[in-house]
């Protein structure tokens, strides 16, 4: 434990910024955390937790809440969009990944996992939330940093700032300047709809639990349930033609409907029922080292987004926030804590942003690319989990990642 407690603002009361906000808290500092939407809430639908992020919540003391209404998957599959045959499945919850990953995979409701953050914030007396507060500055000296909001001439003074505002962050625009966040030129559409919704060959593929990755040429759909299995997740992922940065007429429904035409009956039957309110296209970034900058450092999508190929956007972000609060509770000084927590935090965090990019580009793969990739996997067993070991074991644990 650090001698003298700190008051540390968190910019953002998303995923990253409350665990951030409740791992710095329950190291014994004081923290206040600014959103800057009217009230606390996430948007999406289906999130999946590996075990690196079950071990997270776990050491932030809300991995029983979450679990509440998550679900255990029993395998991840990724299926051929267009023959409809298996390609490879991991098992999750047998003997071997249990030995080697300790933490269950989950996969629950964004929501759901937010709420559980969040309650977890107000519960802790050493956690102040605000909404409403858009930052539009953040002004250093030698002693603290002053928070500049939008809807108020009030500052927020703190010794220090975790910028946890996300894929658009107004404080890594300002410190970092690396210019806007790159656009895949793949879109999403996703949503989750009651079991108790869907009829004939869908509502019996929906008891399964397991996460259906169905691969194809340039466009995926991941299907799994959540809350409790009441609801069923489905995220369609294609590649446009026809992307532009200046219009959002791109990625359209159309679009769609001619990316899927090709596809296997399953895919084609569950296609209807994915949401179509809103399409969600696909960022990242290039990597960066310099996520800290004088008593400000970054964290979460701020610091490293990543595209979704490896589910490892949040899982991320709770890692971070652990690292952060143990940095912050062998530090006394917020620089040495912050330099600490991103010299273990920037490697592994680049790596994953860029083998998601590769993976996202195996899972597309088309003609004789397709047809060597599910040759090569047809050999894997259930039980295989050398390739993405990795990827599931936060640092300190596990052996070195792919050089990215």
């Amino acid at each position: 434990m650090t001698s003298s407690p700190l008051h540390i603002a968190v910019v953002g009361g998303g995923i990253g910024g409350l665990a951030a906000a409740l791992a710095m808290a329950r190291s014994g500092h004081r923290v206040t955390v600014v959103e800057r939407a009217a009230r606390f809430g996430e948007i999406g639908a289906g999130l999946q937790l590996a075990p690196n992020a079950s071990l997270a919540l776990e050491e932030l003391g809300v991995l029983d809440a979450v679990r509440r209404s998550a679900v255990a998957p029993p395998q991840l599959v990724m299926m051929d969009a267009l023959t409809g045959k298996q390609i490879t499945a991991l098992d999750l919850r047998g003997d071997a990944y249990r030995s080697r990953f300790k933490h269950p995979y989950l996969v629950t409701h964004r929501t759901d996992l937010h709420g559980a953050l969040l309650a977890a914030g107000e519960e802790h007396p050493s956690i102040t939330l605000h909404t409403g507060r858009t930052v539009t500055d953040a002004v250093q000296t030698p002693a603290e940093v002053r928070l500049h909001f939008a809807e108020t001439s009030e500052r927020l003074a703190a010794d220090a700032v975790v910028a946890a505002d996300g894929l658009h962050s107004r404080l890594r625009q300002i410190l970092v300047d690396d210019g806007a966040p790159v656009c895949s030129k793949y879109v999403a559409y996703r949503g989750a709809l009651p079991v108790t919704s869907m009829t004939g060959s869908m509502a019996q593929h929906a008891t399964t639990e397991s996460v259906i990755v169905w691969a194809g040429p340039r466009m995926h759909l991941v299907q799994y349930p959540v809350r409790r299995g009441e609801l069923y997740n489905q995220v369609a992922v294609f590649e446009s033609d026809h992307y532009d940065p200046d219009s959002d007429d791109w990625g359209t429904e159309a679009e769609l409907e001619e990316r899927f035409a090709g596809s296997c009956d399953a895919v084609r039957d569950a296609l209807p029922l994915v949401a179509r309110d809103r399409r969600w296209p696909l960022f990242d970034r290039l990597p960066i080292t310099d996520w800290v900058h004088g008593r400000i450092v970054l964290l979460g999508d701020a610091a490293h987004p990543m595209l979704q190929y490896l589910a490892q956007g949040a899982c991320q972000a709770l890692e971070d926030a652990v690292a952060l609060g143990r940095a912050l509770r062998d530090h006394d000084r917020p620089e040495d804590a912050f330099a600490s927590y991103a010299a273990l935090r920037t490697e592994r965090a680049a790596s994953i942003q860029t083998n998601a990019r590769r993976f996202g580009e195996i899972c597309h793969l088309d003609g004789m690319g397709a047809f060597l990739r599910n040759q090569l996997l047809a050999d894997r067993t259930p039980e295989d989990f050398d390739d993405i070991a990795w990827v599931w074991t936060p640092a300190g644990d596990r052996r070195p990642a792919p050089t990215p």
